[in-house]
């Protein structure tokens, strides 16, 4: 049986080989923080990833589909791609974020980094930015694109506001992103520009 013809086999396949090759490089010893940090860039790449997805690639191509006379048209995206990469979007973001506060509990910087303060300062921007960011998924994007979608019952007007709120929360998170990784990077690694 092929780990790789099913998406749970491919994931545990990459876990397997991710801690087989943690076990070779960096000894047997279990170290917390790394796992989480892991966890969290893993989480963070999946939504970050589908946000990019979105904006960059689906939105565009259910533009020109829609303007295609003729074409085969957006529903099959809207039916089939669009919820299932939602589910993994929406629930990236709240892994992202758990394991992002995790981390800041761990290592003693959740009040500073929510407050703004100090040692906090950078990543608290990021955690402040990754916080509005989740937010808008759960808020603005998630239940407007079940509207967009056929998930839930709304007229053609309530179906135009939904993809306008969408659209501009979808834009506005791909913004915040930018500076929010800056900060992630940027206090891990003592700075960013210098």
């Amino acid at each position: 049986m092929n780990p790789l013809n099913t998406i749970q086999g491919t994931i545990i396949a990459g876990v397997v080989l991710a801690v087989v090759i943690a076990l070779v490089t960096m000894d047997i010893a279990v170290n917390e923080l790394s796992l989480i940090v892991w966890l969290h860039v893993l989480a963070g790449i999946t939504w970050i990833g589908l946000l990019y997805y979105f904006n960059f690639v689906q939105v565009p191509a259910l533009a020109a589909a829609a303007k295609d006379q003729g074409g085969p048209g957006g529903a099959g995206i809207s039916k089939y791609v669009a919820p299932r990469a939602l589910l993994w979007f929406r629930w990236g973001a709240v892994f992202t974020w758990l394991t992002g506060a995790v981390y800041l509990l761990r290592v003693g910087l959740l009040d500073d980094a929510f407050l703004l303060r100090g040692a906090g300062l950078t990543i608290g921007i990021g955690a402040w930015l990754g916080t509005i960011m989740l937010f808008n998924v759960w808020v603005f994007i998630w239940p407007n694109q079940k509207k967009v979608l056929g998930l839930v019952e709304a007229t053609a007007d309530e179906i135009a506001k939904a993809r306008r709120v969408a659209f501009i929360a979808s834009r506005t998170n791909t913004v915040l992103s930018i500076p929010m990784l800056m900060s992630m990077v940027g206090f891990g690694h003592g700075g960013f520009f210098l």
